[in-house]
């Protein structure tokens, strides 16, 4: 994280539904959904890759649930587009091979409150995880990244809802938004990339006006000074037709800067997507997320990174630690030690999964995370708002022990 004090160029990407990484996201995350709305208890570890006319299905999965796997991946497929043939990948006649079994009775053990050592839920695994927030934008997510998601969203609004104004559109595609800082916060866009799959028969100033009309919907036009659309890099390598899981073979959890903060945050290395909220790799990292934008919401940072580590099959986390990068108002120490109590936020895995919801998701479903981000969508619970007056009063009630 650069200091809030220099100037500074600032690069993120997002990519559409299309891209052949996050078309193995959403039917990983769509087996997810299927499985927790006939058996909240389901166990789930499914990865998939796609690559020409090819889906392959993996992993572990305990649950009560049938699934007509083959049938889930078709559907996906056919949502986002890749819906006849002679696209090289079609929902309608790809092969689709399902390799998946029953979860580890090892893992079990640790992750079960009634067979765990401790008698209650234990993480899942081990690793490390990070949430993160900043004042760059409203929903407190870094603005190259959000500007970057929100190009790409539309697009595909269009292409879904206009087909006949944009017929030329085919699912791939990637944004890239550069933004320059001054005192810690963006002021100006630099430069701005995006490579978006087409017909062959489209013109390039048909694409170059459309992406100009959408950036100058997503994009406040304060930031765009100095700017024009002929400066945008549309298609930079002239053509684009040939996209997709048939252009670039895809794979599960191979977007996770993407699905978290565009590089501005840290990210301990776990995907997110076809796991089930057992795996702290998910749902500490969406704790994290919640505890880091109440942190900033409440004014007591403008930027927060949180870690939280895990031993497998251990309910608390073995560390907390909270870095608001010379941003906050009182010692990050006094943060953390906040955070460790477990009161405001609790960050053992069932306690996480209790109070975000995560076994029976209301108003939201996990496809809905694995496309244009993971975080800053309103829907989501980790992104509400409502431990700002707690985090308030315990700075008030506590001093920092460091």
């Amino acid at each position: 994280m650069s200091s809030v004090h220099s100037s500074y160029v600032f690069t993120s990407e997002s990519v559409s539904e299309g891209h052949p990484d996050k078309v193995c996201d959403q039917i990983a995350d769509t087996v997810l959904d299927s499985c927790l709305v006939k058996d909240s208890e389901s166990r789930v570890a499914c990865e998939v890759l796609v690559t020409t006319n090819f889906i392959l299905l993996a992993g572990e999965v305990s649950s009560q649930a049938s699934l007509d796997y083959a049938g889930i991946a078709r559907q996906v497929a056919r949502d986002i587009g890749y819906d006849r043939p002679g696209l090289g990948f079609s929902g309608d006649d790809a092969e689709v091979v399902v390799k998946i079994h029953e979860q580890s009775p090892d893992i079990y053990l640790g992750v079960n409150a009634a067979t765990s050592q401790t008698g209650e839920q234990g993480a899942g695994d081990q690793g490390m995880m990070f949430g993160f927030a900043c004042s760059d934008t409203d929903c407190l997510m870094p603005a190259p990244l959000y500007y970057s998601h929100r190009i790409m969203q539309r697009l595909a609004e269009l292409r879904h809802k206009e087909p006949e104004r944009c017929a030329f559109l085919r699912p791939d595609a990637k944004a890239q938004v550069s933004l320059w800082y001054e005192g810690g916060k963006p002021v100006a866009v630099r430069n701005l990339v995006v490579s978006h799959q087409h017909t062959p028969e489209m013109e390039m100033k048909q694409l170059r006006s459309l992406v100009a009309e959408v950036v100058l919907e997503v994009i406040p036009a304060g930031l765009l000074k100095g700017l024009s659309p002929e400066d945008y890099l549309i298609n930079p390598t002239g053509r684009f037709e040939i996209g997709g899981p048939h252009g670039d073979t895809g794979v599960t959890g191979r977007k996770i800067i993407v699905d978290s903060y565009g590089g501005m945050g840290r990210h301990g290395g776990g995907a997110f997507s076809g796991k089930d909220p057992s795996k702290v790799d998910r749902s500490a990292t969406y704790m994290g997320r919640y505890a880091a934008k109440n942190i900033v919401a409440a004014g007591l940072a403008k930027t927060c990174e949180i870690q939280v580590a895990y031993a497998i099959g251990v309910a608390k986390p073995v560390s907390i630690n909270v870095n608001t990068f010379g941003t906050g108002v009182c010692e990050d120490q006094r943060l953390a030690n906040i955070l460790e109590q477990g009161v405001i936020f609790d960050f053992r895995p069932a306690r996480i999964i209790e109070a975000l919801g995560l076994k029976k998701p209301a108003g939201w479903n996990y496809r809905q995370t694995s496309i244009y981000g993971h975080f800053g969508k309103a829907q989501f619970p980790w992104e509400k708002t409502d431990r700002v007056e707690a985090l308030l009063d315990a700075v008030r009630k506590t001093a920092c022990t460091c």
